[in-house]
């Protein structure tokens, strides 16, 4: 047991489990404190009040931190795998499937769609603006990158001719 005036290093076991709690993402901080903590014969806006300080201490901050992370670390790498294992499935279907054309034919799609060979998605923007429309917006552009002075296309015109002989 620390020595009176003392504070403990780390946290306790009931500060990490509401850490735990709250990283999970399951519960509200209060969710999260009642079921850490007896709370039974607390009101709402005291759980809620005693929740908020121990979430807002820098260590708690801190691990919940560290274990979203890690869960989403996790969740990454197994959405990943199984990513990979269905590929490399399908993969194999293409290369050494059996000798029917339908097998191949269908793993040849669903890799060519997995990595977006078929898509059709075609965006065209038209919005019919006017030249002065135009030339007001390349004015700006040209502003905000330094170029204070209109560029004469005559001018423009002599320099290359001027480089090409």
């Amino acid at each position: 047991m620390p020595a009176m005036g003392k504070r403990r290093k780390g946290l306790t076991e009931k500060q990490e489990a509401f850490a735990r709690e709250l990283a999970s993402g399951k519960y509200s901080i209060s969710e999260a404190y009642r079921r850490v903590y007896s709370a039974e014969n607390m009101s709402g806006p005291v759980v809620r009040n005693e929740a908020s300080k121990l979430a807002a201490r820098n260590d708690i901050t801190m691990m919940v931190e560290r274990l979203k992370a890690q869960r989403l670390a996790r969740e990454a790498s197994v959405g990943l795998s199984d990513r990979d294992r269905v590929l490399e499935k399908l993969r194999t279907l293409l290369d050494d499937g059996e000798p029917s054309d339908a097998v191949k034919v269908a793993a040849a799609r669903l890799l060519g769609q997995s990595c977006g060979l078929f898509t059709t998605d075609i965006s065209i923007t038209n919005t019919n603006k006017d030249a002065d429309t135009i030339e007001a917006e390349l004015i700006a552009k040209l502003e905000s990158l330094g170029i204070d002075e209109p560029i004469d296309a005559s001018e423009t015109q002599q320099a290359l001719d001027k480089s090409v002989h």
